[in-house]
């Protein structure tokens, strides 16, 4: 099913595999950026964190993922946010 992203501030989207690949674990990824449970979804292949508030979750975020060798836009990607409150935007993984 489609996860839901919100207009007004950033999600960032993360293939799983690419996720489980760097053996990122959810608990310490959400201890580490303060994500609550709403903020940091899983549906089949795609993980969705956020949204984000402040640019520097979103940054602190991004670098730790290319940190661990994720490479943006192939295993991750951030939708900015930055749309009208009446566009309802989904994300799904096409496989």
């Amino acid at each position: 099913m489609p996860l839901p992203l919100a207009s007004e501030y950033p999600t960032l989207l993360i293939q799983r595999a690419a996720f489980e690949r760097v053996e990122l674990a959810r608990t310490a990824f959400d201890e580490r950026f303060g994500l609550t449970r709403d903020e940091f979804r899983v549906e089949g292949d795609l993980i969705a964190v956020g949204p984000l508030v402040g640019e520097d979750t979103l940054t602190g975020i991004v670098a730790e993922l290319e940190s661990l060798g994720l490479v943006y836009f192939d295993d991750f990607f951030e939708m900015s946010g930055n749309w009208p409150a009446w566009l309802r935007v989904f994300a799904a993984t096409s496989r």
